[in-house]
């Protein structure tokens, strides 16, 4: 008899993905449901969806979530996880809803060492309404409102969220990674079962942020934006940890 050996996770409802093709949430969600699942947390997991390509993400985790509006999630996730101290909570939010019009909700809550966890998908544009230049957008980089390419003396340079945040005392894990190779899948799995742990420790704040494609508003096929993202993402935001319960990563 053939041995079954890869399954839809338990985290994850057995419903179609709204994603755009070649678009990274939906690996993204996968892997979040896996590490869920194998914390054995599933059961005790509230998730904050953010206004964005996301924005229907409680539709497709098999646990407790629901929506915050625009850019605070961070403060939803604070509530939930003070009225419910036992509950894993977590925000999954884009570049525009935690580096834009969140930007001040993320720091604070990072600041306070509120012990939520935070998914941050990067994908340097606004996805869900229509391409515009986000706070991640690279300099030179072309979108809707930035047609001959980002100018950084007018609109300045895109923002480090990981870099920013590991400065906070308050911050106990901070990573950034990326889904775009079977590879470094493992690393973003690795990553946000650490995070999760932090908070299941009790110990603080913890971020992994996600280099992703956006191959609709790019304006590149799936197989394209994998490569910019490589060549083009990875170069300006590098992976790895940038902080440790320990402290600074060096």
């Amino acid at each position: 008899m053939a041995e079954k050996i890869f399954s839809r996770p338990q985290g994850l409802k057995d419903v179609a993905f709204h994603y755009c093709p070649g678009c990274h949430h939906g690996i993204i969600h996968r892997l979040v449901a896996e590490v869920l699942d194998e914390l054995d947390v599933r059961d005790k997991a509230i998730g904050v969806a953010p206004v964005g390509c996301s924005v229907l993400a409680y539709e497709y985790f098999n646990f407790d979530a629901f929506e915050a509006a625009h850019g605070r999630a961070p403060a939803v996730a604070t509530g939930v996880k003070r009225v419910h101290p036992d509950a894993i909570v977590f925000t999954y939010q884009g570049d525009g809803d935690l580096a834009a019009i969140g930007c001040a909700e993320i720091v604070h809550a990072a600041a306070r060492g509120e012990k939520i966890t935070t998914i941050f998908v990067n994908n340097a544009i606004y996805g869900m309404t229509g391409g515009q230049m986000a706070p991640t957008t690279l300099v030179g980089q072309v979108t809707n409102t930035s047609p001959y390419g980002r100018n950084a003396d007018s609109t300045g340079h895109p923002i480090r969220v990981s870099e920013m945040l590991a400065t906070l005392d308050g911050a106990k894990f901070i990573s950034r990674v990326a889904v775009n190779t079977p590879g470094n899948m493992a690393k973003a799995k690795a990553a946000m079962k650490k995070a999760f742990e932090v908070q299941i420790r009790g110990e603080g704040f913890a971020l992994v942020e996600i280099l992703s494609t956006c191959p609709t508003n790019w304006g590149m096929s799936p197989v394209e934006a994998a490569k910019w993202l490589e060549q083009n993402l990875i170069s300006y935001y590098p992976l790895g940890v940038y902080k440790t319960a320990e402290g600074a990563a060096k």
